[in-house]
């Protein structure tokens, strides 16, 4: 079904009533007693965050009512042959080709045990630099040609990492993808079944105008803690997100850089991109794509995975909270670069409006974070007249509206008979969130200052996707501001005299004062 602007304005008025009742909310507790300072600003942290948690919540409703109903899978295209024809395509750069290259040599296999092997060939794309990496990475290739046909393996490697993966993709479709319709962009770390990828290419051919189709993404199974934990609640949230957001946007969905399938004529037109006014190059390039396509009038979707646990498109979480960190800051980088394009007339409205929520979820940090040591400052010095039960509604309610697409996925899958060793993962799982939360909040808001200040914090380097355990002086080096913080604002909450205060701040202080044992214990792989 098309996207109408009646639901569209449906969204707006659920997102805009779920904001109100968590302003109206924070009047209630702020205002008794008159105003301070302190709660004058952390009203105004809450009212520009409320939006934001608005729309969280609303897209866990419409994505948790949707999937209840059975409404969220697109059926099965017919089968029969193919008409496209594919490559298979991952971007690498100084990776493992051990963890690397067996997941694709199984999807190659699989696809030609099917009978489709002649509408696919793997390619690929290479930007490693360093020379005696580059000749490990082309003989581990090498290997991988070898017995099979002639054209079912392409690898390319370029001398120069211009333009990053963006760069990369376009080099190679200019170069080298005559006789292809279709390419699969794929990370170091994809894995995807055949029946997924052919599911992908049969509704690709039966929709002429989709120029690109995000299939919804699961973690890869992890030995550690941090991995299968986040992972926990990673399949659930998105799924839950990306079913309530194609509810209002539909046709113009978002792109998430990977596990995707483009339409290589219009995405070659429409898609290169030119270096930002400051001369650099887009870091994160998946929406600026998406942005493009749309206002070109093409379709770009998600495609939920319907195969149990998300087997069927998968990638592997950060392996331990530093390369989460490291990740996120690069993340950041490229999200903060989209203010250049806010206004740019080239890119669709919506597409711009999802590079902002990209911002958003950035520049919201720190005033997402301010309103933890703004609270214990407002308790030291003045806090009296706080309704108690109030305040502990507001934290709830602030709590499940943020986090609302993955609590709705839990409670989807309970409902749907899951039982009881998945509630107890769940619980794990929201354990683990409420210590990880505070901690990436935190070095969120490092990275938005530092970035605000002109300063740097990490590079886009290459990922580092094994599992290793951390330890407790790396831990240290590393979050030794995360736990001062929460020190000086548990002593803030110690100074108001209310155990109440102290007991209210617990929970979002735990992970702050515990983050260095935190980080140690659930990077280690044998941990259970």
């Amino acid at each position: 079904m098309e996207v109408t602007a009646e639901r569209r304005r449906l969204f707006a008025v659920l997102v805009a009533l779920v904001a109100l009742v968590l302003v109206d909310l924070g009047f209630r507790v702020l205002a008794p007693g008159g105003w301070t300072v302190w709660e004058v600003l952390l009203l105004l942290c809450l009212l520009a965050n409320a939006p934001w948690l608005g729309l969280s919540a609303a897209t866990g409703i419409l994505g948790a009512a949707i999937r209840l109903r059975g409404q969220a899978e697109a059926p099965a295209p017919a089968g029969g042959p193919l008409v496209l024809h594919t490559l298979l395509a991952v971007c690498i750069r100084d990776e493992d080709m051990d963890a690397v290259l067996p997941p694709l040599a199984r999807l190659l296999d699989g696809l030609a045990a099917r009978g489709h092997g002649g509408h696919f060939a793997l390619a690929i794309l290479s930007d490693t630099a360093d020379p005696c990496h580059a000749e490990a990475e082309g003989a581990a290739v090498r290997r991988l040609v070898a017995g099979r046909p002639d054209g079912a393996v392409i690898y390319r490697r370029r001398g120069e990492n211009t333009g990053y993966k963006a760069g990369n993709v376009m080099d190679f479709l200019d170069r080298h993808s005559a006789g292809f319709d279709l390419i699969l962009l794929l990370d170091a770390d994809s894995e995807m079944t055949p029946e997924a990828v052919l599911r992908m290419v049969r509704a690709m051919e039966a929709d002429p105008h989709l120029a690109i189709l995000q299939s919804t993404i699961s973690g890869r199974p992890a030995a550690a803690p941090f991995g299968r934990l986040l992972g926990a609640g990673h399949r659930p949230g998105s799924l839950t997100w990306a079913v309530g957001q194609d509810w209002w946007q539909g046709a113009e969905g978002p792109f998430w850089g990977h596990n995707a399938l483009l339409r290589i004529a219009p995405f070659s037109t429409h898609c290169r991109l030119s270096p930002l006014p400051d001369g650099s190059h887009i870091l994160s390039h998946d929406h600026v794509e998406a942005a493009r396509l749309h206002a070109a009038g093409w379709a770009v979707r998600v495609l939920p995975d319907p195969s149990p646990e998300g087997a069927g498109s998968r990638e592997s979480h950060p392996p331990n909270l530093p390369e989460f960190l490291v990740r996120d800051r690069r993340w950041a980088a490229g999200n903060l670069q989209y203010r250049h394009l806010l206004r740019d007339p080239s890119l669709g409205a919506l597409g711009r409006f999802q590079m902002l929520q990209a911002i958003l979820h950035y520049v919201l940090g720190p005033l997402w974070f301010a309103m933890l040591p703004l609270a214990a400052i407002n308790a030291a010095t003045d806090g009296e007249g706080t309704p108690r039960g109030a305040l502990i509604l507001l934290l709830v309610l602030g709590y499940a509206a943020l986090h609302l697409p993955r609590l709705a996925g839990h409670a989807v899958a309970l409902l749907q008979g899951a039982g009881w060793p998945y509630f107890r993962t769940a619980l794990a799982e929201s354990l683990f969130l409420l210590l990880f939360d505070p901690i990436a909040a935190f070095d969120k808001t490092l990275t938005v200052l530092a970035h605000a200040l002109g300063l740097r914090r990490g590079t886009w380097a290459a990922q580092h996707r094994a599992e290793r355990r951390v330890s407790w002086r790396e831990a240290a080096v590393l979050l030794w501001p995360h736990t001062l913080a929460g020190l000086l604002i548990l002593s803030l909450l110690a100074a108001s005299g209310s155990a109440f205060a102290v007991l209210a701040g617990l929970p979002a202080l735990a992970g702050l004062l515990l983050a260095i044992p935190f980080c140690v214990l659930t990077a280690a792989p044998d941990a259970r």
